[in-house]
């Protein structure tokens, strides 16, 4: 079943393990100011029966779709959840559809830094991916990471805290580092991450904690 983690803001887990965790974020709709529910990212494509269980779980078909970027762990499910309830999809400028199968660029709008969708702004920060945007929820003082950062248990410290990601996995983790400046430029108090736990309180403290660490030059 979906954890609700904020009023109408769900946690969609599609993987659970002890090596891996992956989800989606949906945000229902139910916001007086925001009516339309709104799927973040689809998962893998081999995740997509759960991801759709989740949503019959909520009786919530999702209206939109926004992909925070072109990994497939993100977007791997996108043409599975077109085919099924015809969304409209914003896709970052920046990714290559050509590895997304069963989807055309008709399919998707695309979109970029400071763009608004629905109750979003979108803010690039590349480094983990070249096309990697986190998406800020002014009203709600919520924060969608993308991969910017994770949960800090993802790398078995405790929860509660915010690290970037595996440098494994990453393009350019200082580039990385150096432009999650640009989302202390918001106020936010929650941040929900794909990998890891979520911070729902004193998220942005925490953030800047982290990037402005003691004895930064």
């Amino acid at each position: 079943m979906p954890t609700e983690l904020l009023s109408g803001v769900y946690d969609i887990t599609v993987m659970e393990g002890t090596d891996r965790r992956l989800r989606a974020y949906l945000f229902d709709g139910s916001d007086d100011s925001e009516s339309t529910p709104t799927l973040v990212d689809t998962g893998l494509a081999a995740t997509t029966d759960r991801l759709f269980s989740r949503l019959d779980d909520l009786g919530v078909d999702p209206e939109r779709v926004v992909i925070t970027h072109g990994d497939g762990d993100h977007i791997g499910g996108l043409s599975a959840v077109i085919d099924r309830f015809d969304p409209e999809v914003f896709v970052p400028e920046q990714t290559d559809l050509a590895d997304v199968e069963g989807v055309e660029e008709s399919d998707v709008s695309r979109y970029g830094d400071g763009n608004e969708l629905g109750p979003f702004e979108a803010v690039h920060v590349p480094g983990h991916e070249p096309d990697n945007h986190a998406l800020v929820d002014a009203a709600r003082g919520v924060v969608v990471a993308g991969d910017a950062v994770s949960g800090s248990d993802q790398r078995g410290l405790p929860e509660g805290y915010l690290i970037l990601p595996p440098a494994v996995f990453s393009d350019d983790l200082n580039e990385a580092e150096e432009n999650l400046e640009r989302l202390l430029e918001y106020e936010f108090d929650a941040v929900l991450v794909f990998h890891g736990s979520s911070v729902l309180e004193g998220g942005q403290k925490k953030l800047d904690r982290f990037v402005n660490f003691p004895g930064k030059p």
